[in-house]
């Protein structure tokens, strides 16, 4: 062994671990964040990790607008890559009825209203808890 050469961790591209780990669920507050911060509604984050195998978080969320939702999923991509993270894929941009941005173990919903009440996923995952969040109160924060 070279003891010379420090050892460090070398990070390729694509993988999704960064020198600081970061949860899911706290990936899932900051895309909540970035949703709110765009005006985003109904804002709820499921813990899917006993659910299914293929992602731990869903963020799900409301938009009144399709320039809105796309707004709020630039928001939320450009937050998540502050953090290291970049999608895997993202479907529904041509339509913006129904976006989702896959990270690995996070997924993103943004609906609009009447697709939201459509496909009711709160209610077709109703066994995920729920991850505590709440929007930042701008109005009465004074630190």
């Amino acid at each position: 062994m070279d003891s010379a050469r420090p050892t460090r961790k070398v990070i390729i591209k694509e993988q999704l671990a960064t020198d600081v780990e970061i949860s899911p669920a706290d990936l899932a507050k900051v895309a909540a964040d970035a949703i709110d911060a765009k005006k985003g509604s109904e804002v709820v984050i499921l813990d899917m990790s006993d659910l299914i195998g293929i992602v731990d978080v869903f963020v799900i969320a409301t938009g009144a607008s399709k320039r809105r939702i796309s707004t709020m999923i630039e928001e939320v991509d450009q937050r998540l890559r502050g953090h290291g993270r970049r999608k895997l894929r993202i479907e529904g941009l041509d339509t913006c009825e129904w976006v989702l941005a896959d990270y690995g173990d996070l997924a993103v919903h943004i609906l609009m209203e009447d697709a939201r009440r459509f496909y009711a996923l709160e209610r077709l995952w109703g066994d995920a808890p729920r991850i505590p969040w709440e929007p930042v109160d701008t109005c009465n924060s004074h630190s």
